[in-house]
């Protein structure tokens, strides 16, 4: 399961580090440490609580989670595999964007509720890509 520093769950959830943390202190957002001492969310935590998180927003106080590029990075929140297709969910902030891909591009991209993904939206298509890189801590 892939885990994520309080650094990177804030940039996922869209609010400073110090407001993870506080939330972490407080009970809500469910934490460990690891290997090092580091304080990390493990993936299926972090997109259940996006999830929550995003229906309590008022979307009055927060404005767009986009770039000019259209990409929306987030996490992984819910995936429907079928023998052809596959539906992916992906929360980015305070919006929830949902995917049809084949299954053998999900199972190439190691997608799986918790990983982080990017979407990028072009008319109505909407394209993942896998992140990866040396943010990630723990196994995938």
């Amino acid at each position: 399961m892939q885990s994520y520093t309080i650094g990177q769950a804030a940039r996922l959830l869209g609010v400073s580090p110090d407001t993870a943390r506080r939330w972490a202190d407080a009970g809500r957002l469910t934490t460990r440490r690891d290997d090092a001492g580091r304080r990390v969310v493990d993936g299926r935590d972090l997109a259940a609580f996006s999830v929550e998180l995003a229906r309590s927003a008022t979307t009055e106080d927060e404005g767009p989670y986009t770039s000019a590029r259209n990409a929306f990075p987030g996490i992984v929140t819910a995936i429907k595999l079928g023998d052809v297709v596959a539906q992916v969910e992906i929360q980015a902030g305070p919006h929830r964007l949902v995917s049809l891909l084949t299954r053998e591009a999900v199972e190439e991209l190691g997608l799986e509720v918790g990983v982080e993904a990017t979407a990028r939206v072009k008319s109505t298509n909407v394209h993942v890509d896998r992140t990866l890189g040396t943010r990630c801590t723990g196994r995938r």
